[in-house]
């Protein structure tokens, strides 16, 4: 059976919601823009931008995939040291150290995001996706007993929240954290 082909009209609309979204992010910041605001900017009907996104953390998820598309492909398909044809004990930790990097870069989105509470974050198909890539990878060093757990606590080194709390309270900066997440990295792998 085929899957249903998307009205053109409602990828039309998605696009401009995420436009929208994008425009109005970056000047007012993501905790202080509502979905009125974005169904207005873009020229559509809130109940458009709630069929397309489902909710507020729908359409923030939505934002952060797009922003890091180009992250996803280079790991999915890219040349080392993030593509899946690099060692292991190479790729994990670059693969982490991009992470963190697109989360010091878009930090008021992804600490929205994370805010949004109204789903766990590790049903997230984003956070899904790349907890598969590294226990992928960890388990050819660990084997599969710990791999998953090992994944997850990696990937909590790069939350938003700490990320912003170690940029804000603490003053670090961002190769302060990225050279501290790499020495993390480089003790918790076998």
């Amino acid at each position: 059976m085929r899957e249903p082909r998307t009205r053109a009209d409602a990828v039309r609309n998605r696009e401009a919601v995420l436009d929208a979204a994008e425009a109005l992010f970056e000047r007012e910041g993501p905790a202080e823009v509502s979905m009125n605001s974005v169904a207005a900017a873009a020229g559509v009907g809130k109940g458009t931008v709630f069929r397309a996104f489902t909710d507020r953390a729908g359409l923030l998820q939505a934002l952060a995939e797009r922003r890091t598309a180009p992250l996803r492909e280079a790991i999915a398909e890219g040349a080392p040291p993030l593509g899946p044809g690099t060692p292991p004990r190479e790729r994990i930790p670059a693969v982490l150290d991009a992470v963190a990097g697109a989360k010091l870069d878009n930090r008021a989105l992804y600490l929205a995001l994370e805010e949004t509470g109204s789903s766990s974050p590790y049903q997230a198909p984003s956070y899904a996706w790349m907890h598969a890539t590294l226990r992928d990878g960890l388990e050819q060093l660990t084997g599969t007993g710990r791999a998953s757990y090992l994944a997850h606590v990696l990937l909590a080194a790069v939350r938003a929240d700490l990320i912003t709390q170690l940029a804000g309270e603490e003053g670090l900066t961002a190769e302060e954290i990225r050279e501290r997440l790499g020495a993390y990295v480089a003790s918790v792998l076998p």
